[in-house]
């Protein structure tokens, strides 16, 4: 079942370590399959180094095992509720990267200091608030989840300008179109993060408006010319 999908999944969890984004068995990467409704995720604890497309996990969108002889990512019922909650996505990243971790850690934003950043993401990469005792003691996972899902609406931030986020005291997720924009964009996200905390060492404030509208939208939606998509033969 979604031989495919399980391919690219695994290929993109790969990603992560090729990307030194990830120590030992942290992080994990899925996909989502919205035809069928199937989120295909890697197993939990398993090694990078002897990981396979078979080792991947078939799972439904409301957390029944479909196929796989292992246990899934214990952040399954993360990616699941944020498959639920932004329907336009197609992978899911989550990794415990340094400069990213360190935002979380402190609870801040990151803010768009330069260019590099408003490439990436239409504003600030936010900071969830920090999950409750309650949320914490039961459905931790879910509820980190929901804690997303709530901070990008109570925000009013757009999931699609917007491809990360970190977790109070946890650390980053990330997402894009299929698993393997997901993983790039997880490495993106700590670039930006190191940028921004030698950024904000170095007494920076964030660029204006302009240049960050300017650069966003030069990359993305229907008036982007960034590369080569618009060349015809």
């Amino acid at each position: 079942m979604l031989e495919e999908l399980k391919k690219k999944v695994c290929e993109a969890n790969l990603k992560l370590v090729e990307y030194k984004l990830v120590l030992f068995t942290w992080g994990n990467v899925s996909a989502i399959d919205r035809e069928s409704g199937m989120v295909v995720i890697k197993p939990s604890g398993v090694d990078y180094s002897s990981m396979t497309p078979d080792d991947m996990v078939v799972m439904s969108l409301n957390g029944e095992k479909i196929e796989g002889r292992l246990n899934p990512s214990s952040d399954t019922p993360t990616h699941l509720e944020l498959y639920r909650s932004f329907p336009n996505i197609g992978g899911i990243a989550h990794t415990h990267s340094t400069f990213a971790v360190a935002f979380a850690q402190a609870a801040e934003d990151i803010l768009p200091y330069g260019t590099t950043h408003a490439d990436f993401a239409y504003g600030s990469i936010p900071c969830t608030r920090d999950l409750t005792k309650a949320e914490i003691d039961s459905d931790y996972e879910l509820n980190t989840g929901k804690v997303i899902a709530e901070c990008f609406r109570n925000r009013d931030i757009d999931c699609d300008a917007v491809p990360a986020v970190l977790v109070h005291s946890h650390g980053p997720f990330t997402w894009g179109k299929d698993a393997d924009a997901a993983a790039k964009n997880s490495a993106v996200l700590e670039e930006v993060a190191k940028m921004a905390y030698l950024s904000k060492v170095l007494g920076a404030k964030p660029a204006n408006k302009n240049i960050q509208k300017k650069h966003y939208f030069r990359k993305h939606g229907a008036n982007a010319y960034y590369g080569q998509t618009n060349v015809k033969d």
